[in-house]
């Protein structure tokens, strides 16, 4: 009796138990984050190998963007302690995914100290990518762990497209930083510095290939979503629709030709028919072809210019019966029109260890974020700001300029006069363009410390600086005073050098290029079709006549072993 009690108050507490939890629905059991991707020890492990053996040169062994060659580089190392990442997929502020990471080692980063890995590999790769995780302690909260952004595919770019795009670009005031055209020529790009008071330019959006992370639709549009962390690039997620940011996209891809920069190696000089008269300035050279060479830094002689701002210049050539006259293009953030420059102002040996910091800043030393002492937070720079921008573009104390060197004498041999600036044994004429002053100067180059000048007067130019594009002219006598004769349907040495004001950029500290060659291009060039077609009617005409000789000595022949008489069958009667 007792056992049946006992039985019935226990279904009793069961059927109240289940009735309970009907009632407030089904029990949730707590779920485990899924937590950070951040690798097992031995990959970390793998990972610190290759990171000592490749990285700690410029990131530092603690990761923290202080290594040895530091100073001589500009952008700065990432300061991977610090958790901010330009380059994601994820929101903005988020840390990278691994596969973010990933991509950034395996592409690298162009025009900057970062290069690209491509021999390394698919294991050595994501084991490096680890080990960047243990040096923020960020990777490891399970909080800060982010998901990838919907990155949507976009719709084909079309003229409407296009245009909104370009509308948008002023609204959102893209153009303040990036300028009208795109050349990173903004009033407000001077003034731009990073989370750690570092002067950063805004992208050159007419260059796609620098572009950090990517020059793609699909980079591009990953940009506008994201941003970049720890820049004042800012993520344009919750302003502008899916369908906006596209559409600025497309914009922004209109405003190149080219993904590529297509480099050449020659510049050929067009005749022209008319007298070269420089007061039609650029508009001379509309039939000319383009030749763009990339600027690269002066780093085999003190002091060193190992990332000058310049990455490129386009030239153009032309010519008439007298004088040959040579259009040299690039972009620049600022231009310096006062002050002074020249091809061998003396530079302070010290500025070359302080000219990562210094570069872009206009002569302003940027505070070291790189002391023991914790970072102090730096405060917030809105670079949208209307009020004072203008004034950031204080002018320097050195001005912009170029020059155009070519060989003293036309070479006999390969031997080139040294590139910087000639050698004792050949030097070269220097085709000078203090953009401060109304005309150039010429020189003698004997190499970097022995520029001398050379004023004959052969050499005039005009120059002209419209959103964020310098246009220098030179025009010089084919035989000229000084310097090597040009002659048509002849190659003859020639290089470029850029002085870049804003950066300090003097003497011997300057963007440079190697030889190249220039080419005149005859007037009246002959065409190969009427010597192809008289040569081949001439060995027609042998070739019949050979075979004919030898038709007639082989009949001869045979009328000869018959006694010099054809034979006839004998007659014969019905």
């Amino acid at each position: 009796m007792i056992s049946r009690l006992m039985l019935r108050a226990g279904l009793a507490v069961l059927f109240a138990a289940l009735l309970y939890a009907w009632s407030v629905g089904p029990m949730a059991t707590p779920l485990r984050a899924q937590g950070p991707d951040i690798g097992t020890d031995a990959q970390r492990e793998s990972g610190k190998t290759l990171y000592l053996k490749n990285c700690s040169q410029c990131h530092g062994e603690k990761g923290d963007g202080v290594g040895y060659a530091t100073p001589h580089l500009n952008p700065r190392p990432r300061d991977f302690t610090s958790g901010r990442f330009k380059v994601r997929t994820t929101p903005n502020g988020a840390l990278p995914t691994h596969q973010d990471l990933v991509n950034i080692i395996r592409r690298g980063m162009p025009y900057t100290s970062m290069p690209a890995w491509p021999d390394l590999s698919d294991q050595e790769v994501s084991d490096l990518a680890y080990f960047l995780t243990t040096f923020s302690p960020d990777f490891t909260n399970p909080e800060r762990a982010a998901q990838p952004m919907e990155l949507p595919s976009g719709p084909s770019a079309t003229a409407e497209s296009i245009e909104l795009g370009k509308k948008l670009y002023e609204e959102t005031g893209c153009l303040k930083c990036h300028g009208n055209l795109g050349r990173g020529d903004g009033p407000s790009a001077p003034t731009l510095t990073d989370d750690f008071t570092q002067p950063i330019r805004a992208a050159n959006l007419a260059h796609p290939w620098t572009f950090r992370g990517g020059s793609s639709r699909e980079d591009i549009f990953r940009t506008m979503t994201t941003g970049f962390n720890g820049t004042p690039m800012p993520s344009f997620t919750d302003s502008l629709s899916t369908e906006q940011r596209w559409a600025i996209t497309d914009f922004i891809v209109s405003l190149s030709r080219s993904s590529e920069p297509g480099y050449a190696n020659l510049v050929v000089a067009k005749p022209s028919l008319d007298p070269i008269d420089l007061a039609k300035g650029t508009a001379l050279f509309e039939s000319a072809p383009v030749a763009r060479f990339p600027i690269i830094g002066q780093i085999m002689e003190q002091p060193r210019a190992f990332h000058p701002p310049t990455t490129s210049v386009t030239v153009q050539a032309i010519y008439d019966s007298e004088s040959i006259a040579l259009l040299v293009r690039w972009h620049d953030m600022s231009p310096q029109k006062t002050g002074t420059n020249g091809p061998s102002l003396p530079v302070p040996p010290e500025e070359e260890e302080t000219s990562g910091a210094a570069a872009g800043s206009g002569g302003a030393s940027p505070a070291n974020p790189f002391g023991d002492q914790e970072v102090a937070q730096p405060a917030v720079v809105d670079p949208f700001a209307e009020a004072e921008t203008p004034a950031a573009g204080a002018p320097s104390e050195f001005s912009d300029a170029v020059s155009i060197q070519i060989p003293s004498q036309v070479p006999t041999s390969a031997r080139k006069p040294y590139f910087l600036f000639g050698d004792a044994q050949n030097s070269v004429d220097l085709w000078f363009f203090d953009l401060a002053r109304p005309d150039p100067l010429q020189f003698t180059g004997r190499g970097s410390a022995d520029v001398a000048p050379n004023d004959t007067g052969d050499v005039t130019g005009v120059a002209s600086y419209d959103q964020g594009e310098w246009s220098v002219i030179f025009k010089r006598p084919l035989r000229a005073s000084a310097g090597a004769p040009l002659t048509t349907g002849a190659f003859l040495p020639v290089a470029f050098s850029v002085w870049d004001g804003f950066s300090r950029e003097r003497g011997n500290r300057r963007g440079l290029t190697a030889w190249y060659s220039l080419y005149l291009e005859p007037e009246v060039v002959t065409s190969a079709v009427g010597p192809m077609v008289r040569t081949g009617l001439l060995i027609l005409v042998i070739e019949l006549a050979v075979i004919g000789w030898v038709r007639w000595r082989h009949g001869a022949r045979a009328r000869g072993e018959l006694g010099g008489e054809p034979s006839h069958p004998a007659a014969t009667r019905a």
